[in-house]
């Protein structure tokens, strides 16, 4: 990817019919008085929980100025009205926070205490006072530098920091360190470790500063190492750490269908590389980009396509209840490298809100599946 900012990483239930024939009037009361046995169908379908956005702003993903409210609402007004009064999506990811920053509480013209200026309460607000949980993306592919240095400078002070800001603006955080090669997973332990220290795992996701989630390749041949670590150590349904990953985007022109081969790799591990990962934690990512039907029209679209795998997908080793936990949208905004803004007229209350309506997308988000 050549934007500045990305998170882009470099498959019918059946149903069996029985036909039963009775010979005689014996049989037939026989039915009629038995008790009724549900048989369940081959992959159970479970509510998509979580139907979110990653939001870039209007400047690439930097939120370096403070926003006109009215602007802003202008621009963003099908997030939190699909035109029935409902919003199109459950959560919204501001994207994104520079790790170095956030460690050192950095004040300057595009920053305040390490959050950039651009991410204001006014804005936090703006979504949830309609329902709509709200993140921070700690991170994107442009600071992964930053991540190295902050992970070895100061993880512990990093941790607290984002914990302490979570707990300010209301907001949960997400890890997206995208390192591949020779990830500092110690660093990356102390930065979840102090971040716990301070806010609590909690399932019940009544604390939105408790949610804290990380951003893993669209399969398991991507960011592997960190993948493998968060697996093995955050996101085990016996001791989760984390809430859960989300599998980010390949690039643009990869097909749905191999998104979807890339999730179900998530679920059934990579042998000698990366355990098996509970469906429940984990979402799968699609692109956003305006004039496509994934934002215009919700019936031609990736996510109509994929609903029934993301629905019913089994789990493979992990968890213990079908179908993953839903979808993220890459992305809201101006996310650059030529893909338009989801600004009027190319806004997406047609594909994503329609998304929103047909799948019954809760809103506010319910407290996520554990197992």
């Amino acid at each position: 990817m050549n934007t500045p900012f990305c998170k882009v990483d470099k498959n019918t239930t059946t149903t069996k019919q029985r036909r039963w024939w009775f010979k005689s009037w014996p049989s037939w009361l026989l039915l009629l008085t038995a008790p009724l046995v549900a048989v369940p169908s081959l992959n159970a379908q479970t509510q998509i929980q979580v139907y979110g956005l990653w939001h870039c702003y209007s400047d690439a993903c930097s939120w370096a100025s403070v926003p006109n409210m009215t602007t802003f609402d202008t621009d963003n007004h099908w997030i939190i009205d699909r035109g029935n009064g409902s919003p199109s999506a459950n959560l919204v990811v501001l994207s994104f926070v520079n790790p170095v920053k956030l460690m050192s509480l950095t004040n300057d013209s595009t920053t305040m205490n390490g959050i950039p200026i651009g991410m204001t309460s006014a804005v936090v607000n703006y979504f949830t006072s309609h329902g709509i949980r709200v993140m921070m993306s700690i991170g994107g592919f442009s600071y992964t530098k930053d991540w190295d240095k902050a992970l070895g400078s100061n993880p512990t002070q990093l941790g607290i920091n984002a914990a302490n800001a979570a707990k300010q603006f209301g907001v949960g955080m997400e890890i997206d360190y995208e390192k591949s090669s020779n990830p500092n997973l110690t660093g990356l332990q102390q930065f979840v470790s102090a971040y716990r220290s301070v806010v609590a795992y909690d399932s019940s996701g009544a604390n939105p500063a408790a949610r804290l989630t990380i951003d893993v390749g669209n399969n398991d041949q991507y960011l592997t190492k960190i993948e493998n670590y968060a697996v093995t150590n955050w996101l085990n349904d016996s001791n989760p750490v984390l809430d859960y990953a989300n599998a980010m985007v390949a690039s643009q022109n990869t097909s749905v269908q191999t998104l979807m081969t890339g999730w179900q790799q998530h679920v059934n591990g990579l042998s000698g590389s990366v355990p098996p990962q509970a469906p429940a934690r984990l979402t799968g990512s699609l692109w956003l980009v305006h004039s496509t039907p994934n934002c215009t029209t919700y019936t031609s679209s990736d996510q109509a396509t994929a609903a029934n795998f993301v629905e019913t997908v089994p789990p493979k080793g992990a968890g213990t209840s079908a179908g993953m936990l839903g979808y993220m949208f890459w992305a809201a905004g101006c996310q650059g490298n030529g893909t338009g803004c989801t600004f009027p007229p190319t806004t997406c209350e047609g594909g994503v809100g329609g998304g929103a309506g047909a799948l019954n997308i809760a809103i506010p988000m319910p407290p996520l599946r554990q197992q």
